[in-house]
């Protein structure tokens, strides 16, 4: 999480690093890796993923184990778009609680949802443009100001 985020949203950010390309590895053919969280194979290569969803964001463990399921399952239909390499997708901002009094509630996984489907979109969006490489300011998807 060294460079710029490819997106974010009011809630999160998405991290992404391309495989390395080195031309002097030589092509080792093999079982392609599988992302245990995700437990589907990815076609092209492998892809790895983290999620950060620190307590100080969501303080009730059932409300981390939400997001992090929710994270999941955006991921798993998004998975035939998404490239190889290393994704982290990290919450960066708190949930409220009072917006959201109930620690695991449909409200509040149908916002993370509907959040989450424009995240991973404009990444995969962005990338396949060319601008998530860090070098160029990632888009809002909450309506903000950069």
């Amino acid at each position: 999480m060294g460079q710029r985020p490819c997106a974010r949203s009011a809630h999160f950010s998405v991290h992404y690093l391309p495989p390395p390309q080195l031309s002097t590895a030589p092509a080792q053919p093999g079982p392609v890796p599988v992302d245990d969280a995700i437990g589907v194979t990815p076609d092209d290569g492998s892809l790895r993923l983290g999620l950060v969803v620190p307590k100080r964001h969501a303080r009730r463990s059932v409300t981390r184990t939400l997001i992090k399921r929710q994270l999941r399952e955006r991921l798993r239909e998004r998975l035939p778009d998404l490239p190889a390499g290393e994704w982290v997708l990290r919450l960066r901002a708190p949930i409220d609680r009072k917006a959201y009094p109930s620690a695991q509630s449909d409200t509040l996984a149908v916002s993370l949802r509907d959040e989450l489907r424009t995240l991973l979109a404009d990444a995969v969006r962005r990338l396949r443009r060319g601008v998530g490489n860090g070098s160029a300011r990632p888009s809002r998807t909450d309506g903000a100001a950069a």
